[in-house]
């Protein structure tokens, strides 16, 4: 006996149970216009018995039946399945059968292409009581939505987050991790920021709980090196799961190579380079040459400068020809120099590499034990034979020493520069490849009630939360862009950039200038002496020391009867280029002895340098010797702010292959003021007569304009001397000078005097 879900008793020959064993018959032989014709008659007297069950099953095989017919006399009557899966679910509460029947229809109506209306479909009976199932009836109606004649793609991805979310919930993390992977397809670089943040991080967690270490690094460095828009908390939990994984990884191979790191990024176009010691601090009166340092800005124009200045020097030591192999010096290398060529530094000498490292994240990361990583090939360049290749060689000191930051703190969206220094010992190729360093996050990072933890984050001493992996990042430079033939123009090529690959040559002299009383304000015409101070800092001997400007007519060392060794260059008399001594004792007659005469001072010819002789003792300046020379400045003879360039060239007296002299920089800024206009006439003069007799003598008339216009600047001269620097003629007496006042002249006064000349 069969019972109904009303309780009725179905003799074993009841006409509904016929009908329906001759449904199923005729569905067996694949009589499918019968067989509808069957169930559907059953389907009715079963509703009227109140047989739910045995109804709901003959509507789902009339459904089937009809679909089955060959040429489709009738259309397909969804609306049976749908009669079917709600009684099974609501009246007969038989999930298994509602889930058969909705992947039945499903997929009928995928044959017919309404994929949307088998999606809906789907979707109506995924429910909270079982997890597995509607992953599978979400995944299914996922690939509905992409199969669709317009691929509804956000749909798609979207469906296949939630299938992928319920598969995790059901402790299928294969079909779970599957799910998330294909809906990443669809979400990656559309800029759906925070979706692709929470997928990446759910694809990392199913990834590393199936021990998949690799892509769970993969998954965790996207969301680290995205745009993140997360909050600082969640930014800081993506980091910290990150920084796990990474450290597991490594401990499951520590004997591989570093890993590279993703944060934080570093510009690696913006890498600069400089070569030598860094510039000394004035001490007292001394002011050191400003030469090069990192924290100049780049200047092309003056860049340019300083390389003409060194041709000009060049071609004078080697006869007027500027060498075919000439490199001019470069101490500082970034993106806008010529990088073209392999650059040269010294042994012993310093290399500074200053990297900018910038934090994307909200949360500030913390590097510690930062260091360049290298690789060295030692080779002599006077010998043959060439050493063998070091890789990779941080630790060994006695090739190269690598200094290393012990921490670096870059705050939340900072931008910050390192400057990382290497010390070469030996000569050869050096390559520098990048940086090494631990990636760590500072404990209590994350802003709370307001207050900015980086307040408390500048004593220099960081509190890491313990959590941190060893790692590199290379430093990759594009070099420019070739435009210079038809196949470069017409495809895309670049040049090299050979900022990061030093040719480490011999031992070179190095040489520092310092300024003693150098002015930085002279009137106009105005001499003043200075004094400079020469010193050999290496352990090598320097010669053919010169000096080379622009602006010859501003200073000289003097004549060849100047004082190579002065006084103090504190004492007063020393302050002027003129001293006055008394030539005869029982007179009032005095001359004046310089030291630094008209001739000496060179000649501007509009812009053009020229090269003068620095007058050492000896023409060498020994190792860690040094000497002071006496240096007479005349003020520009127009007013304003004047820019004079100094470049100090000098060579060492062993001659090397590979690098042939050195220059040192320096830039005097000089403010001239308005002072005397002065025109003086000479008339012969037939009265006068000199000693002898002789009436061929000369009277001079001088007129003294103030022309100074600075209310801050002089506000009166006096004109207590003048001074004949003829060979032929001197000065006898003033007609019209006070001797005890005089000539005092004040804004824009002028003054007039005339004086006897005699031969």
């Amino acid at each position: 006996e069969l019972k109904n879900t009303s309780g009725l008793l179905y003799p074993p020959e009841a006409p509904e149970l016929q009908i329906r064993k001759m449904a199923d018959l005729c569905f067996l032989v694949q009589h499918y216009e019968l067989a509808y014709s069957c169930y559907h008659t059953a389907k009715k007297d079963f509703l009227n018995d109140q047989a739910m069950l045995y109804a709901a099953g003959a509507l789902e095989m009339a459904a089937v039946s009809a679909f089955l017919q060959p040429g489709a006399p009738r259309p397909y009557p969804a609306h049976y399945m749908e009669t079917a899966i709600q009684t099974y679910r609501d009246i007969c509460k038989n999930m298994v059968l509602a889930e058969r029947c909705v992947l039945l229809s499903a997929e009928i109506l995928k044959s017919q292409s309404k994929y949307s209306e088998a999606a809906a479909l789907l979707i109506r009976l995924t429910s909270e009581d079982s997890d597995l199932r509607s992953a599978l009836l979400l995944e299914q109606a996922a690939h509905c939505f992409i199969n669709m004649k317009s691929p509804m793609v956000r749909k798609f991805a979207f469906h296949m987050i939630l299938a992928g979310h319920r598969f995790s919930k059901a402790g299928q993390k294969k079909h779970a991790l599957r799910c998330y992977c294909q809906a990443m397809q669809v979400y990656k670089g559309k800029g759906w920021s925070l979706a692709e943040d929470h997928i990446n991080f759910t694809i990392g967690r199913q990834s590393f709980t199936l021990r998949q270490l690799d892509n769970a690094v993969s998954a965790f460095r996207h969301i680290l090196i995205n745009d993140s828009k997360q909050p600082p908390a969640q930014q800081g939990a993506f980091l910290r799961e990150y920084l796990y994984v990474y450290k597991n990884v490594t401990q499951l191979s520590p004997d591989s190579p570093l890993p590279q790191l993703p944060l934080p990024y570093i510009n690696s176009s913006a890498t600069r380079v400089f070569f030598g010691h860094d510039r000394r601090p004035a001490e007292g009166e001394k002011q050191a040459a400003t030469h090069v340092s990192l924290d100049q800005e780049y200047d092309s124009e003056s860049s340019q400068q300083w390389k003409e200045l060194e041709e000009q020097v060049v071609s004078v030591i080697n006869k007027g020809i500027l060498p075919s192999n000439f490199q001019p010096t470069q101490f500082c290398l970034n993106r806008y120099s010529d990088n073209s060529r392999f650059p040269l530094a010294v042994v012993e000498e310093p290399i500074t590499v200053e990297v900018s490292f910038r934090n994307p994240l909200k949360v500030p990361l913390l590097l510690t034990d930062l260091s360049l990583l290298w690789k060295f090939q030692p080779k002599d360049f006077n010998a043959k034979h060439d050493g063998e290749t070091k890789e990779l060689g941080t630790c060994d000191d006695d090739m190269i020493g690598t200094e290393a930051i012990a921490e670096f703190l870059i705050n939340s969206e900072e931008t910050k520069v390192a400057r990382l220094k290497l010390f070469p010992h030996q000569t050869g190729e050096l390559h520098i490849l990048g940086v090494v360093y631990n990636l760590g996050t500072v404990q209590g990072a994350v802003t709370l009630d307001g207050i900015d933890p980086s307040i408390g984050l500048q004593t220099g001493k960081f509190v890491s939360n313990g959590l941190s992996v060893r790692g590199r990042q290379d430093l990759e430079i594009q070099g420019p862009r070739l435009n210079n033939t038809k196949e470069e123009k017409t495809s895309i090529k670049y040049g090299p950039d050979r900022r990061l690959d030093p040719i480490i040559t011999e031992e070179m002299p190095l040489l520092e200038v310092f300024f003693i009383n150098f002015p930085t304000g002279l009137l106009c015409g105005e001499i003043r002496k200075a004094y400079v101070e020469f010193v050999n800092v290496s352990k090598c001997p320097l010669t053919a020391l010169k000096v080379v400007s622009k602006h010859p007519e501003f200073f000289t060392f003097g004549g060849n009867t100047a004082v190579l060794t002065p006084l103090s260059p504190s004492a007063s008399e020393n302050c002027s280029a003129y001293k006055t001594v008394v030539t005869d004792p029982t007179s009032v007659r005095t001359a004046l002895l310089s030291s630094a005469s008209s001739v000496d001072f060179g000649v501007g010819t509009g812009g053009q340098p020229e090269v003068i002789h620095v007058p050492l003792p000896d023409a060498v300046l020994l190792p860690g010797a040094s000497v002071q020379l006496p240096m007479w400045l005349r003020g520009p003879d127009e007013e304003g702010v004047h820019e004079i360039n100094f470049l100090f060239y000098y060579e060492s007296i062993k001659r090397h292959s590979k690098m042939c002299h050195r220059v040192l920089r320096h830039t005097a800024v000089i403010c001239t003021s308005r002072s005397l206009h002065i025109r003086a006439t000479v008339c012969r003069s037939n009265a006068l007569e000199d000693e002898e007799g002789r009436g061929d003598n000369m009277l001079v008339f001088v007129d003294v304009e103030n022309i100074n216009t600075s209310e801050t600047g002089v506000k009166e001269f006096h004109i207590v001397q003048v001074s004949s620097n003829s060979k032929h003629w001197k000065l006898q007496k003033s007609v019209n000078i006070s001797e005890d006042k005089g000539i005092c002249l004040y804004h824009q006064q002028d003054g007039k005097s005339s004086f006897y000349l005699t031969r």
